[in-house]
């Protein structure tokens, strides 16, 4: 007869500063506004420093293990910020603040820095090399650069872009002799920083997802939504005080094409004007002196 093995589940106690860390965590997501939580890969040290000094007063950074943070949310007891365990990975850190959670998102990507690219890391967006001198001198150089599409010269003893390219596209492998070419171009196209992923807004009681902020773009979204609105505002003869110059200056063009057409100058057509209403004019005297 085959022995049967018990085996027995053995319940180890958590140490006692696991505990007061999880307390720690849940009474700060109780009593702050913003609760974000933000991933700290390839965040070196003296940058994650850095950010905490200049984050002082404004924000309070936590670095925890992951299942002690996803206790910590589970002892708040609230449905709304259980929604938060969905975005807790493992290298993460919590920011605590009374700021609105795109507020706080924003600091963020104030406080990334440009960083060389390096062999397999991915890019965000194109990469493009413009035509100009550069600092590099002839040599094994210009094999290096033609090697990625760029057409060089040797002028004035340095190496110059003649013809420039896209080295990299938008969501593309970086290639060890494209990084090695960027770095000797000086061409730091990534940024490192913290990376929100997401926050819960205790004034909205909702947990905020894809709060990554990237101001550049924002702003030229909104200055592309301008010129459009302007377009618009013009094709439907909409009058504004930023439209206004636009029509007037319609209407002066079309008043010189319709003169062209006829032939007849600006002053002349003054003076038909005048003639016109000279005799409407004499009428109305006639009138007046047989009443």
């Amino acid at each position: 007869m085959a022995e049967k093995k018990v085996t027995k589940e053995r319940q180890k106690e958590i140490p006692e500063l696991k505990l007061k860390k999880v307390k720690e965590i849940t009474e700060k997501i109780k009593k702050r506004r913003t609760v974000l939580v933000a991933s700290t890969k390839k965040l070196p040290s003296s940058q994650f420093n850095e950010i905490k000094k200049n984050l002082r007063g404004k924000a309070e950074i936590m670095v925890a293990k992951k299942s002690l943070i996803l206790r910590a949310i589970d002892d708040v007891r609230k449905a709304s910020v259980d929604k938060l365990k969905d975005y807790v990975q493992a290298d993460c850190a919590l920011f605590f603040s009374d700021l609105g959670p795109f507020e706080l998102s924003g600091m963020l990507a104030d406080n990334q820095s440009p960083i060389r690219a390096k062999a397999g890391d991915v890019t965000p967006e194109d990469i493009n090399v413009e035509p100009g001198p550069t600092d590099l001198i002839p040599g094994p150089a210009i094999s290096e650069l033609s090697g990625v599409g760029l057409k060089v010269a040797v002028e004035g003893g340095k190496l110059a872009i003649k013809q420039g390219a896209t080295i990299v596209k938008a969501g593309e492998k970086i290639k060890a002799n494209v990084a090695g070419v960027m770095s000797k171009l000086g061409i730091m196209p990534l940024k490192v920083g913290f990376e929100p992923i997401a926050a819960y807004d205790s004034n909205d009681d909702k947990v905020y997802a894809g709060i990554k902020i990237d101001k550049e773009k924002t702003l030229e979204g909104l200055r592309e939504a301008i010129r459009k609105a302007l377009g618009f505002a013009v094709n439907v003869n909409y009058p504004t005080k930023e439209t206004i110059s636009y029509f007037i200056a319609k209407a002066g063009a079309e008043e010189k094409a319709l003169n062209t057409l006829t032939g007849k100058s600006p002053e002349e057509e003054k003076v038909e004007e005048k003639k016109e209403e000279a005799p409407a004019e004499k009428a109305a005297e006639s009138t007046e002196e047989a009443k």
